[in-house]
């Protein structure tokens, strides 16, 4: 086995242009232009041993941003039929999956 390149800061705290970098340098790691930034570090901590700690955050980005997205499709579908209430229930629900996301890249950087 080669040898694995020195990482200089944390894998969180790099770029998805830096992660890449790292990866193309390791043959065991396939299909890195197709990896977003979770699955490069999942990868790379694979590869250099690194245990990885459960998060406390629940879901995905991208599991969020489709709630975000279902939430705010359902407020205006309520907005249109005059449902003022489940307007600003789905409303208020979209906004605190925002905040969720927000706390989930603050947690990834």
């Amino acid at each position: 086995m080669a040898e694995l390149p020195k990482l200089e800061k944390k894998l969180e705290k790099m770029t998805v242009k830096e992660l890449r970098e790292i990866a193309l340098q390791i043959p065991e790691i396939q299909g890195v232009h197709g990896m977003n930034k979770e699955e490069l570090i999942s990868a790379l901590k694979k590869v250099y041993g690194i245990e990885e700690k459960p998060r406390k955050v629940g879901g995905s980005m991208r599991e969020l941003k489709a709630k975000i997205a279902k939430f705010k499709q359902l407020a205006a579908q309520a907005k249109e039929e005059g449902d003022l209430e489940r307007y600003e229930r789905y409303r208020r629900l979209a906004s605190r999956f925002k905040k969720r996301t927000r706390k989930l890249a603050r947690m990834a950087a």
